[in-house]
């Protein structure tokens, strides 16, 4: 890992330790996007995993992607969610139980979501999908009560 992939990432574990830690009072927005909490259970633990993610709406759907900036491996919540897509949100101090959907570039509305939470996030998505052969998959994130 590169530094500045590194100095990423622990900016990214301070976030998510403040947003933590504030119960969402602190954290919403970061570098100017929208974040939110995602609560997963590991498919190998059984343990709660907690992960920020930048988001963005499409009707009453938050959207998040699984880029983990271009790695050519998924992020561990995507493997999570894929065994149990029943998850946790956290937007500010509200949360709720929502399903996890997720949506490949073989679905028909890929080219549309992938737009909306590309421009959302100032294009850093298809900075990350350049960096990678594997595809990068948006989550649809439907909340369920």
């Amino acid at each position: 890992m590169s530094i500045s992939e590194r100095a990423f990432h622990t900016i990214l574990q301070i976030h998510a330790f403040i947003y933590e830690r504030t119960g969402g009072l602190v954290g919403h927005r970061m570098l100017g996007v929208p974040c939110l909490m995602l609560r997963t259970t590991g498919r190998k633990s059984g343990q709660t995993r907690t992960n920020s993610l930048v988001y963005a709406m499409d009707g009453d759907r938050y959207l998040v992607v699984a880029s983990k900036g271009g790695a050519p491996k998924a992020p561990a919540w995507l493997l999570n969610l894929r065994a149990k897509p029943d998850v946790q949100v956290q937007i500010g101090r509200t949360r709720f139980q929502a399903a996890a959907t997720e949506i490949g570039p073989d679905d028909p509305d890929y080219a549309r979501v992938w737009k909306l939470v590309n421009d959302n996030n100032a294009s850093r998505y298809a900075a990350y999908q350049k960096k990678t052969t594997r595809a990068i998959p948006v989550i649809a994130l439907t909340r369920t009560r």
